[in-house]
């Protein structure tokens, strides 16, 4: 039996893929895995820098791991991910106790790396940032098995003047159809029934390898694999939003009805600070688009607030903005100042003070409006995924299609039938408690 692995996934979704695969290499190899620090002989740390609170959580959860290698606890420390990729040399000076470094783009030295330091040699990996995108097929599903994430591309273009990703992940870069559809249904065979696109944008996918964006049509062809329900679509550019890809999601009945749009800003001002390709007028025009086509549309975006030379009158326009828009979704960031990027050094720098008061202005704002939504939701009849049993109760936690796991709210089933994490049932909504839903089983799915 191999040595005992403790692996640590921080930061977003797109970073678990890469845990996933890197889990299954490792596995191939003969490691076996545990969550118990006791009961580990080495530890693997895939870190997050995207904004300053998770990139003091990757150093944190870095320096924890390094007191275990210094006290003999364990035989073995490998850092991976953004962090390491950023701060590669900051963390070899500092933190003595990691014995091998490897970047975003060598994620298939994994076992490399950790043979290496076990074996007494350190050697850190790094690839080009232009390197193509790594598509290992064994991934180890950390997510209960029901629902897994499909990364179809790395990196960004789009060079945002807030964010580091193009410095950490590279440019953009499409995984090919062939491979995304391979793996998709080895996902479906081992009993994955929602998937979820996740990319840095992934509505720009396939116009770096075929000359055009090709979402619609890996779509299309994700919808014939036999055993895959929802297929979800996060992240998606506003401008990148074309009429195809309405259609495409409005014609195929496996594609939920739920966009994720983040449009960070209402401000004209703000968002050409920010390096973004619309303005309101164009944000409005995609929603109201949307809305029109698909009426049962669930919507999803994020906000920064605070921006560097955001006013009052801007944060103004910005909640006359969220009020008119009515998202179904929305999250809020506090604008965190990354060294390394343009915005780092604009002037008009916000107080943490200002940030707060705002961000609590939007929230407050946003729970009226999604609030007001769930109620309205009282007399429906939904289908849902069921997640899990509720301790101890006749009820279980479930998601409908207007929920993206671990960012949305949860609809509670009260029933005293017996069902398995992943089945599919119709429930009735009975009632709402602030963002989550209640209801009562209506019948049992059935396709």
């Amino acid at each position: 039996m191999g040595k005992r692995v403790l692996f640590i996934s921080l930061g977003c979704d797109k970073n678990l893929v890469d845990s996933e695969q890197m889990l299954g290499l490792l596995s191939e190899s003969g490691y076996t895995f545990t969550d118990d620090e006791r009961e580990a002989e080495a530890v693997v740390v895939n870190t997050c820098c995207f904004i300053n609170d998770a990139k003091q959580e990757s150093i944190n959860t870095i320096l924890e791991m390094a007191e275990l290698r210094k006290n003999g606890d364990i035989e073995a420390l490998i850092v991976a991910g953004c962090l390491a990729q950023r701060y590669r040399e900051e963390i070899q000076e500092e933190i003595e106790e990691v014995d091998a470094i490897i970047g975003t783009t060598a994620i298939d030295q994994v076992v490399k790396a950790l043979d290496d330091v076990l074996q007494g040699t350190k050697e850190n990996h790094y690839q080009s940032l232009d390197r193509k995108p790594f598509t290992g097929m064994h991934r180890v599903v950390t997510t209960g098995g029901h629902f897994a994430y499909l990364k179809i591309a790395e990196g960004c273009d789009k060079h945002c003047t807030y964010c580091i990703i193009p410095k950490v992940r590279g440019g953009y870069r499409s995984v090919p159809m062939e491979n995304l559809l391979q793996e998709a249904g080895q996902l479906a065979a081992e009993g994955v029934k929602e998937l979820i696109l996740v990319a840095q944008e992934t509505t720009l996918y396939g116009a770096d390898l075929y000359g055009h964006k090709a979402l619609p049509e890996l779509l299309h062809k994700l919808c014939e694999i036999e055993g895959l329900y929802w297929i979800r679509i996060l992240y998606c550019y506003p401008e990148e939003i074309d009429e195809v890809l309405i259609q495409t999601i409005k014609e195929e009945k496996k594609i939920c009805h739920y966009l994720d749009i983040p449009v960070q800003h209402a401000s004209d001002a703000i968002l050409r600070r920010m390096g973004r390709r619309t303005d309101r007028r164009e944000l409005t025009s995609i929603v109201n688009c949307l809305r029109e086509e698909i009426p049962d549309i669930c919507l999803r975006t994020t906000l920064i607030t605070g921006f560097p030379g955001e006013t009052e009158e801007d944060h103004e326009t910005l909640m006359d903005f969220v009020d008119e828009m009515a998202f179904d979704r929305l999250g809020v960031f506090t604008y965190s100042q990354e060294e390394d990027t343009p915005a780092a050094v604009m002037d008009d720098q916000i107080p943490e003070d200002v940030k707060e008061r705002r961000y609590g202005e939007l929230m407050a704002l946003q729970q009226e409006i999604a609030f007001e939504a769930a109620s309205a939701m009282k007399g429906l009849v939904v289908t849902a995924m069921i997640e899990g049993r509720v301790a101890d109760e006749d009820a279980y936690v479930a998601r409908t299609y207007k929920d993206a796991p671990n960012v949305d709210g949860f609809l509670f089933v009260n029933t005293d039938r017996d069902f398995m994490t992943g089945d599919f049932v119709k429930v009735r909504i009975t009632g709402s408690y602030e963002y989550d839903l209640i209801g009562e089983l209506e019948d049992e799915f059935t396709e």
